[in-house]
Formats: C-alpha cells, sequence, structure tokens
C-alpha cells in the first residue's frame, strides 16, 4: 500500500515537474479571478474584508478545477490506466497519490496567491490570523478529494471536462460555504470561526474515506 502509494506521487510529482502543465494553468486562473475581482470592486479596507474570503475561494475553486480535469489525462494515453487496472497494488493507493500530488499543486498556488491577494486587496485580518493555515488545506483537501474521484468517475463521458464541474459543485457547496464563513470571520474578527473549521475537518474526514472505499468499483467499472 505506501509503497505503491510513494510510487505514484512520486511519478506524478515527477510529470507535473517537468510538464508544468497543471501549474500554470491553475496559477493563470487563479490570478485572474482575484485581479478581476479587485478591479470589479473597491477594494478598501472597510469592505474588502466581508467579501475577500468568498473571492478568495471561488479563486482557488476555479483554479483547482483546470487541474482536476488533467488529473487523469496522462493515465488515458498509452492505456496507462489498463495497466494500473490491472496492478496487484490496492485502488486506493492510486486514488491517494492524485488526490496528494493535486493538493500539492492547490497549496503552492496558495502559497503564491495569498501575498498577492493581501496587496490587492489590502487585507489586515482582525481575528487570529494563523487560521488560515488550518481553513485553506482542509478546504483544499475537500475539493481535491471529491474532484479526483468524480475526474476518475467522469472518465469515460465525452464531455468529461464539462461534467466534472457540474458533478463537483453541488457535492462541495458545504465546504465551500464553511471555508468562506471561516476566512470571513478570521478577516472582519467579528465571530469564532472554531465552528467551520471543525464542519471541514469533518467532511474531509467523511468524503474522503468515502471515495477511498469506493474508488476500486469506480476504477475497474467499464
Amino acid at each position: 500500500m505506501h509503497s505503491a502509494l510513494w510510487a505514484h506521487l512520486r511519478k506524478d510529482l515527477r510529470i507535473e515537474w517537468r510538464a508544468k502543465d497543471a501549474m500554470q494553468s491553475m496559477l493563470f486562473y487563479a490570478l485572474l479571478v482575484v485581479v478581476l475581482f479587485s478591479l470589479a470592486f473597491d477594494p478598501t479596507r472597510e469592505t474588502s474584508r466581508q467579501y475577500a474570503g468568498g473571492v478568495m475561494c471561488v479563486a482557488v475553486l476555479f483554479a483547482a478545477v483546470q487541474a482536476l480535469n488533467q488529473a487523469w489525462s496522462r493515465e488515458l494515453r498509452g492505456n496507462v490506466l489498463d495497466a494500473q487496472r490491472m496492478s496487484p497494488a490496492p485502488a486506493s493507493a492510486l486514488y491517494l497519490a492524485k488526490v496528494l500530488a493535486n493538493f500539492i499543486f492547490v497549496l503552492i498556488v496558495e502559497a503564491v496567491l495569498t501575498p498577492v491577494f493581501v496587496i490587492f486587496y489590502n487585507l489586515h485580518p482582525m481575528g487570529d490570523g494563523w487560521l488560515f493555515f488550518a481553513i485553506l488545506p482542509l478546504g483544499s483537501w475537500a475539493l481535491v478529494a471529491n474532484g479526483v474521484f468524480f475526474a476518475a468517475l467522469s472518465l469515460r463521458a465525452r464531455s468529461r471536462e464539462l461534467l466534472l464541474p457540474l458533478v463537483l459543485f453541488p457535492i462541495f457547496i458545504p465546504a465551500l460555504l464553511a471555508m468562506v464563513l471561516a476566512a470571513t470571520d478570521v478577516l472582519t474578527g467579528e465571530s469564532d470561526p472554531g465552528l467551520w473549521v471543525k464542519m471541514l475537518a469533518g467532511y474531509d474526514i467523511i468524503f474522503t474515506v468515502l471515495s477511498v472505499l469506493l474508488f476500486e468499483t469506480v476504477l475497474h467499472a467499464e
């Protein structure tokens, strides 16, 4: 299990390091959303805290979808996915490796995006700013864990690039709301975001466990 997981993870990270397809598209879309919203709204210090958390979460969401649409594209080339179906390694190792690889990509984008976001929106959190180190990873994991699963589920669809957002977004709405409200509470300092952080953690556990249990069926489905 562990050796297969790390083998798949190293392979995905090595390929992305060489090609940089996912990272470039993610950074482009994330920065585009931040810049456009900063032009659409007046990013004054008083008003920006009310909607800045939602803008950043939406930027991460659209950026991650770009990578998730490509998550299984390399496996489709050369019948690699068929070889992985016949491998004795557990299907959960392949799923978790994909989730970890895309989770790392999203974290890198967030690390680049956050200082740009702070500068454009002139943000100074009124609450505990360190909570962003819990909110963003938990929300990102919820997005990636579901996204990798549904991207695999839609592999055989003709318009899988369109199908993935249609399936993923409704499932992700509870986590997105918790992520936005927690970020807004940190920025405004009006209330404690602890409840939303716990909700994100519970969401991650439930959907990760369900995806791991169901992924073998999805992988071997005809």
